[in-house]
């Protein structure tokens, strides 16, 4: 087990400085990301890749591909956060309908 706690720690360490520099770049991240969580989310999913995948990724495809999931994640729960009426705005601009 010694070799994942190693690949692991690799994975923060590639992981860690991206996460750290995109959000202190998106004020939408700052709000809604814990970079934290952010970084051991990111560690488990990439873990699911073998040490020879993870070498293949280059650094501007690894942030790109870490982008593209902070994106999701920032704005998974944000139809949550509106109020009736900006959700009947939000549904008749999705179905073409005239917002009333």
């Amino acid at each position: 087990m010694p070799e994942v706690a190693n690949y692991h720690q690799q994975l923060f360490n590639r992981i860690s400085p991206i996460v750290e520099k995109l959000i202190q770049g998106n004020s939408l991240y700052q709000v809604k990301l814990n970079q934290r969580e952010m970084i051991e989310m990111l560690v488990e999913l990439f873990g699911q890749f073998s040490p020879e995948e993870m070498r293949e990724i280059k650094d501007d495809d690894l942030t790109d591909r870490i982008d593209s999931i902070l994106i999701l994640e920032a704005v998974s729960g944000t139809l949550n956060d509106l109020t009736p009426e900006q959700i009947a705005i939000f549904d008749a601009v999705v179905e073409g309908r005239p917002i009333r």
